[in-house]
């Protein structure tokens, strides 16, 4: 029974999201940190990545949703307005921060209830 709880695509999912969040935060932690770089190209995670997942997530395969790796890659849509190149911009990384941290924050609720439901089932206490 615990083992279903854990092997759950969505419950897998939600762990794999929340990997993606931990990466998408280092990549806009990075490009804020190269804001001034001349050349410096955005990142952000690989636009791939997200129709990879939701082919896992509809197969229903959790072993497909865990072996997804999701990686850093230059983000092709920015452009840069500047004379140096650089293409990251100060607002839209803070907009990319902040829809980062209410994915996050949703994220490590549904892993939350997952665990709350099985301490609940185990000590009969909510």
């Amino acid at each position: 029974m615990i083992d279903a709880l854990f092997t759950n695509s969505d419950y897998v999912a939600a762990k794999k999201m929340l990997d993606v969040s931990l990466l998408r935060h280092q990549a806009i932690a990075s490009n804020l940190a190269n804001i001034e770089v001349p050349g410096y190209k955005r990142l952000d995670v690989s636009p791939t990545f997200e129709s990879q997942l939701s082919q896992a997530v509809a197969s229903q395969n959790p072993d497909s949703i865990a072996s997804l790796q999701p990686r850093l890659a230059v983000d092709t849509t920015a452009v840069s307005g500047r004379a140096d190149g650089n293409t990251v911009l100060l607002e839209t990384e803070m907009l990319k921060l902040n829809e980062n941290t209410l994915e996050n924050s949703v994220e490590t609720q549904m892993v939350s209830n997952s665990l709350n439901r099985l301490r609940m089932a185990v000590t009969g206490k909510s």
